[in-house]
């Protein structure tokens, strides 16, 4: 973790972009909220293939208006190398600085990923397109990647990611401090050297959170997964237990030397504000 330690603390929040008129106004409240806490920045996803861009590029627009860094993730499968070029530019046109640069799902029946197969290749292009001009993000997987089939292979496409010109990055979240200690250690011994800062999911619904977990490799330990389980619908016990194990979570990744934390906030700034207080930050 000596990597890490000496890093300055950097606060985070995601969101996704709203798709109706309440889910625009909800953010807007959400954001209102959330910039109390004055993060380092927000966030904004980028659906499969793009499917939001304009979505994205509205939030994030909206977001730097309101005198706040904005990040969009821009992911590469099934997109081609002038359409990137053109993102990547309506981006530094409006003064985005940063960037989260991920490979990205898929669309729903598209056998094919076009241009890019890997995230590093979308970090070199934009390193070669754009220089110095961004701040690239990427992802970490301290539980490995749900398509990896080995972890040195996983941690070989972290490395090319790195290797591509990431400047910083960002996990998948988990609930397992270790996994995340184990990863730093891991890349450190490879001489990777840059911050990887923890993803964190507040626990809101139990059947919502088993779809993301399974969806995406991250981890929910038999324990919690049983005593979730155990409360049925019983959704008070399910909030007051998540907000339980996820501060507990928090404070020891930063007692520990995590450079800080980065929320999915779902777009809902209660549970997020919460652990924040219950943190002392």
């Amino acid at each position: 973790m000596q990597s890490q330690r000496k890093r300055p603390r950097l606060f985070s929040f995601e969101f996704f972009p709203p798709k109706t008129p309440e889910g625009v106004e909800k953010l807007r409240a959400t954001r209102r909220q959330l910039a109390q806490l004055d993060p380092a920045f927000f966030s904004v996803t980028f659906g499969a293939g793009g499917s939001t861009r304009e979505g994205t590029l509205a939030t994030v627009l909206e977001i730097r208006a309101e005198g706040h860094e904005a990040a969009p993730h821009i992911s590469c499968v099934a997109s081609t190398r002038e359409s990137i070029r053109e993102v990547i530019n309506e981006y530094r046109t409006n003064g985005i600085k940063r960037i989260v640069a991920l490979r990205g799902d898929l669309p729903s029946g598209m056998a094919v990923s076009g241009e890019f197969r890997y995230a590093s290749e979308l970090v070199q292009f934009i390193r070669e397109e754009t220089g110095s001009a961004f701040h690239i993000e990427v992802a970490a997987y301290p539980e490995y990647h749900p398509q990896a089939r080995k972890a040195q292979a996983d941690l070989a496409a972290f490395k090319a990611k790195v290797d591509a010109g990431a400047s910083s990055a960002i996990t998948q979240y988990f609930f397992n401090a270790d996994a995340y200690f184990h990863f730093v250690d891991q890349v450190e011994a490879l001489g990777i050297d840059l911050p990887i800062v923890p993803g964190i999911m507040p626990i809101q619904n139990f059947s919502q959170l088993a779809r993301f977990s399974d969806a995406c490799g991250a981890e929910i330990p038999r324990w919690m997964r049983m005593k979730l389980e155990g409360f049925g619908d019983d959704t008070a016990s399910i909030k007051a237990f998540g907000l339980d194990v996820v501060t507990e979570l928090c404070d020891r990744l930063l007692q520990q030397g995590a450079p800080g934390l980065h929320f999915y906030t779902l777009n809902q700034a209660g549970p997020t504000s919460t652990i924040w207080q219950r943190l002392g930050l």
